[in-house]
């Protein structure tokens, strides 16, 4: 799915997707073509049953810089409704990774901002380089980060999410740790391959019961206690009819 001059390049390694941003230059900035290639690669990679992991990198020395401000000025004299279409792009994006069934794994080196770091946010794991920072900065060109606060405001608590939202600052990727918006740390040097590492190790997974897992997990965030435990328990069920489940605890028991 990559080609010369692409703004994101496909690879498939065995049962990983590698989905690299490819807009160096522009610090990998999101522009309309490189939304669309994204939303592209997502579902081509949904469609994929040999994918068991979907692994979101960049090209160059950052991560993703956000919304591309020359894209974004060029746009200024647009109608309401040309805006908003624009925006629900980006959304989909969002949108079809919380659907994708197979779990997203972002690996992020340099700079995750604005929309960057909601791309990084949006994946169900972030793993990232010591020297990475995240940050939403848009309040500090008169813009907001209206989108990707829905997936930060879920990663953290809400006081935390308001002062990154409205101060604009960003932390580093210890400190991104420690709020819960991302997962691991790894030093610079050892970072490509433990982040392949554990890559590796999530596509070793059943692929049914991680997938089965993601979906559940979502589906509860809005539920009541009681529709949760009704779904764990039909999702319980399902599981237990799968080939992996099955193979798996015969498997277990004759070690036993």
């Amino acid at each position: 799915m990559s080609s010369s001059g692409s703004p994101l390049d496909y690879q498939v390694d065995g049962a990983i997707a590698r989905v690299i941003l490819n807009r160096p230059e522009k610090r990998n900035a999101l522009n309309a073509e490189l939304v669309a290639a994204l939303t592209g690669a997502l579902a081509h990679s949904a469609a994929d049953p040999a994918i068991r992991v979907v692994l979101i990198t960049a090209a160059g020395p950052d991560f993703c810089a956000g919304a591309d401000l020359n894209e974004l000025n060029e746009s200024a004299d647009n109608t309401f409704e040309d805006h908003v279409e624009s925006a629900r792009k980006l959304a989909d994006v969002f949108l079809e990774m919380r659907k994708h069934p197979r779990p997203i794994v972002a690996a992020v080196h340099g700079r995750a901002l604005g929309g960057g770091c909601g791309v990084a946010t949006a994946c169900d794991i972030v793993l990232a380089a010591e020297s990475a920072k995240f940050g939403y900065p848009e309040v500090k060109i008169g813009f907001i980060p209206a989108i990707v606060m829905t997936m930060l405001r879920r990663s953290v608590g809400e006081k935390k999410a308001f002062e990154l939202l409205t101060t604009g600052e960003a932390v580093s990727a210890r400190e991104a740790e420690s709020l819960g918006l991302i997962n691991h740390v790894y030093p610079g040097a050892e970072f490509d391959t433990r982040a392949n590492a554990f890559v590796e190790m999530l596509a070793s997974r059943s692929a049914s019961a991680v997938s089965m897992t993601k979906s559940l997990l979502h589906r509860t965030g809005s539920m009541t206690f009681e529709n949760a435990l009704a779904a764990g328990v039909e999702a319980n069920a399902l599981a237990r009819l799968t080939e992996d489940a099955r193979r798996g605890v015969a498997s277990f028991l004759k070690k036993d």
